[in-house]
């Protein structure tokens, strides 16, 4: 199976082929040599002057919540954690810039071509001048639709999308953001309504709708 982290050509495909425990990311990640050589790529693009270097990816955040492990005081006997009986949730978009933390995210109800095409043109916006901006994605089906190949021929010289190797969601630094989300909005809260779940996760992604520290370090390419 080929590793190369390869760009899109005109018709949209591939010219080429935890938070938790940051440890054990490393050596997943270190695991095999195809891992390091697409860590390699993506090292070589975040260095690189004339490269804004963004990853993407989609997440679903349900309005029960999440439920884990955690501390209580001793004299809470038997904590209760309400669940809310429903499956409704949250449908997000979201990319972050590696070489700074800055994350841009938009709400839609499903993930298709048309809701992704909107997320391109809308994380275009942030392009930073002089710099041709690479957008790191999965292979979702949505990604390789014939319908966004017109947009990006349009724009082939200041947006280019590289597709990661299938089932390899560890080389995606954006999925340390869905999982750092959940930790500080979702584990062991309880949502009445879905509003409240959006107000909780909004209200967070707004703190880092700009340059930070938290998802600069979080997102490194290690």
């Amino acid at each position: 199976m080929m590793c190369i982290l390869g760009f899109a050509n005109a018709s949209g495909y591939s010219t080429s082929s935890s938070f938790a425990d940051e440890n054990r990311v490393r050596k997943l990640l270190q695991r095999t040599p195809w891992h390091s050589r697409c860590l390699k790529k993506l090292r070589s693009l975040a260095q690189r002057d004339d490269i804004d270097l963004w990853c993407e990816d989609e997440c679903h955040f349900q309005q029960h919540g999440s439920r884990c492990t955690m501390w209580v005081p001793p004299e809470d006997i038997d904590p209760v954690v309400l669940h809310a009986p429903t499956r409704k949730s949250i449908g997000v978009f979201g990319a972050v810039r590696v070489a700074d933390g800055r994350l841009t995210v938009s709400m839609e109800k499903k993930f298709d071509a048309l809701t992704f095409l909107s997320f391109l043109e809308k994380l275009l916006r942030h392009r930073r001048e002089n710099r041709t901006m690479v957008v790191v994605v999965d292979n979702a089906r949505w990604h390789h639709a014939r319908l966004i190949e017109p947009w990006l021929r349009k724009h082939r010289k200041i947006l280019r999308l590289a597709f990661l190797p299938p089932y390899s969601p560890e080389l995606n630094p954006v999925e340390r953001v869905w999982k750092l989300t959940r930790r500080l909005c979702t584990h062991n809260r309880y949502f009445p309504v879905l509003e409240d779940l959006t107000a909780t996760v909004f209200n967070q992604f707004h703190l880092w709708a700009t340059p930070n520290k938290t998802l600069h370090r979080l997102c490194a390419i290690i």
